[in-house]
């Protein structure tokens, strides 16, 4: 049985091997389509596991898409959750939902986000995205099934890369000591990870060995031959009271059916552009069977309406202030992880140096300290997706004396690996550098377990770490700089991944624990231009009428601000960049304080990671007590991430300089309120 109605028990649809076959490339089609009309995703991986995908919702899975949420279905954890395209499809192909509805894949506000999320989509059994979870809530399932004595099975599709991370053995433990017959683990084998060929990177064979030494019933297949597929499911599905839980090892080709994706590790997270999907319809016998075109105008409409939505939200001033709109104040944009690359590139030759790969080099740009550097492979260590015991052996290299450099996105960086960080490095007081790349909603499409919204209350909260969190790419290099050779202990380097605007050049001071001021004297045909910025030790009050003070990239934003506040209202802006969070620079906050009365922090990050620390700082100083500051705070409202491009997630989350500018208007409406001062006004949510 699979696809059935839950209140009668009839089968709606029974699907023969070749119909499971053709059934399966259509699903190809639809999966490059979607991953085009989105321009992002995974098409490695998601060709890899198509077959057992369609073997999986369309014939093997008992499911009822009338009725997701039917109490004896078979549920479907997808801990590989990049390949959320496919869990997608097979719920589309099983009549979940219209099909063309996932061409709204990643898109903002879409429940086809890019890791899936189950409180989003009926049919989607648990959110998943960061690697190695997911087989331990699959036993959680299972065993909730043998408590309740329901006899329906439990699937969990994993990747082979995955298989580095630890939980994954804690899992396969602990599925063999309860002899969790309902349990059936599914591995595409297809052999290649970012970084390159499993084997090479972090080498997880053999994977049958262990799994039966863990008290697994072992299959190994050819996931490509629907036949097999099929009958090692069936047969799985089938072993009621064996008192062994069942992994199913599928040998599939990353890419599988395109001959320009096949066996190419640069595929694993790449979408075709339209000339390569037009192209690898064509391999897939597919020209003209998928409704390319109705897809991509859904895709539109959707995208025009989403657009719509964010500008209605948008603080109306009295022209267009977004960047690189006016004739004037240009800026030139670069990610700030280049930066990061740069320090390791410039630096490495120092013996002490070594770093860890991650699986994500060339995306956070660590493999940087090696390129084109043969002489220093040698101080390159290849971890693969294993954080928590990185994070625990770059302790034991700072303990030996070397200087050890670790990154990954920050929400793994700074969170999976939480406790490492506490004990094994903090406590002992190892001279660590941790870099937390792709801070906040930068990651943009990858959605909510991706983007890192609380790891700064983590690194400041844990003694003896320092943290830095720089403006832009110039900045990222100046802090990798001094943070790599010159300072000793913990350390956590915060970055974004998206181009962001280079407000800083070489000669702009970057001095580890100090602010710096940045003043807008003028407009100029480069946004650069237009500002001057001193140390604010350097700095003597111009009585502005206010102070934003900003890390990371909401600096850009603050100035940004400081520009519309001038123009639209006069207002004189005193923008703090505080790059370094720990230490604080309470003087420079406290003086900001008593100069202007008025103070807004801005940052890329649930609100308090900056604003707490800010306020704490002013509301403990004696030079204050007695003078009132009106504070506010613009960041994340206590809300995960989102799917969507950055830039739109700038807005939606609200901590764009629109949004920090009526923040100021509002906050100086108070003070003037309380002089008996004029209060200017600024145009909210689309109104005039």
């Amino acid at each position: 049985m699979s696809i059935q109605d839950s209140t009668t028990g009839e089968v709606l649809r029974s699907y023969s091997i070749d119909e499971l076959k053709q059934q399966a490339t259509l699903m190809r089609g639809y999966n490059l389509a979607v991953l085009c009309a989105a321009t992002s995703g995974h098409a490695g991986g998601t060709l890899s596991i198509m077959d057992i995908a369609a073997a999986l919702y369309l014939r093997v899975a008992n499911h009822d898409p009338k009725n997701p949420n039917w109490p004896d279905r078979d549920r479907i954890v997808w801990s590989t959750g990049h390949k959320a395209p496919c869990l997608y499809l097979g719920l589309a192909f099983a009549g979940f939902c219209p099909k063309e509805d996932v061409a709204l894949l990643r898109k903002l506000y879409s429940p086809y986000q890019g890791h899936p999320h189950w409180l989003k989509l009926p049919g989607v059994e648990v959110s998943t995205g960061s690697l190695g979870q997911g087989l331990s809530i699959a036993v959680g399932i299972a065993l909730a099934a043998k408590l309740d004595k329901k006899n329906h099975r439990v699937f969990c599709l994993m990747g082979d890369g995955e298989q580095q991370e630890g939980q994954i053995w804690e899992a396969a433990m602990e599925a063999g000591h309860f002899k969790l017959d309902n349990l059936i683990g599914i591995i595409d084998r297809n052999r290649l990870q970012i970084d390159g060929w499993v084997k090479d990177v972090m080498n997880v064979e053999p994977l049958e060995d262990k799994y039966r030494s863990f008290g697994w019933e072992v299959v190994t297949i050819n996931g490509h031959d629907m036949k097999q597929v099929v009958e090692a499911l069936e047969t799985a599905k089938a072993k009621a009271g064996s008192g062994k839980p069942t992994v199913i090892i599928a040998d599939t080709v990353k890419g599988k059916g395109v001959s320009f994706m096949e066996n190419i590790a640069g595929w694993h997270g790449k979408a075709p552009n339209l000339e390569e999907l037009n192209k690898a319809l064509k391999e897939l016998g597919l020209d003209g069977q998928i409704p390319v075109e109705q897809l991509f105008a859904h895709a539109q409409q959707y995208q025009a309406e989403v657009e719509r939505r964010l500008d209605a939200k948008m603080p109306k001033f009295h022209r267009n202030y977004w960047w690189n709109a006016a004739e004037n104040m240009k800026v030139q944009m670069k990610p700030t992880r280049l930066g990061f690359g740069q320090s390791l590139a410039a630096n490495g030759d120092d013996p002490r140096i070594v770093c860890f790969g991650l699986d994500i080099s060339g995306s956070i740009t660590i493999s940087e300290f090696y390129a084109n550097k043969p002489e220093r492979k040698s101080r390159w260590i290849s971890m693969g997706i294993a954080e928590q015991s990185a994070t625990s052996a770059a302790a034991g290299l700072a303990k030996e004396g070397k200087l050890p450099v670790f990154g990954t996105y920050a929400t793994f960086a700074a969170a999976r690996n939480l406790d490492q960080i506490r004990t094994s490095i903090c406590y002992g007081n190892f001279n660590v550098l941790i870099a937390g790349a792709h801070g906040g909603v930068s990651v943009g499409p990858d959605g909510a377990t991706h983007q890192a919204l609380e790891d700064l209350f983590a690194m400041c909260g844990l003694p003896n770490m320092n943290v830095v969190v720089p403006c832009d790419i110039v900045e990222t290099r100046k802090a990798t700089d001094y943070l790599l050779l010159k300072h000793v202990g913990p350390k956590y380097i915060r970055f974004a991944r998206e181009a962001t605007p280079i407000v800083t050049d070489e000669k702009t001071p970057f001095v580890f624990g100090k602010a710096n001021v940045i003043r807008l004297r003028h407009e100029a045909a480069n946004f650069i231009e237009a500002f001057e910025t001193k140390l604010e030790s350097e700095y003597r009050d111009e009585r502005e009428d206010l102070a934003i003070i900003a890390c990371g990239p909401m600096v850009p934003e603050a100035m940004r601000a400081a520009w519309i506040l001038k123009q639209d209202f006069g207002y004189e802006t005193r923008v703090l960049n505080l790059h370094t969070l720990k230490p604080l620079d309470t003087e420079a906050i406290v003086r900001a304080a008593r100069d202007t009365s008025v103070v807004l922090t801005a940052e890329e990050h649930q609100i308090g990671a900056l604003a707490w620390p800010v306020a704490n700082a002013i509301t403990q100083s004696p030079a204050l007590y007695g003078i009132p500051t009106i504070t506010g705070a613009i960041g994340v409202k206590d809300r995960f991430g989102d799917s969507g491009a950055p830039w739109e997630l700038i807005k939606e989350f609200e901590v764009s300089a629109e949004h920090i500018a009526a923040k100021a208007v509002e906050l100086i409406g108070v003070k003037k309120s309380q002089t008996g001062a004029p209060v200017s006004e600024v145009h909210l949510a689309g109104t005039k």
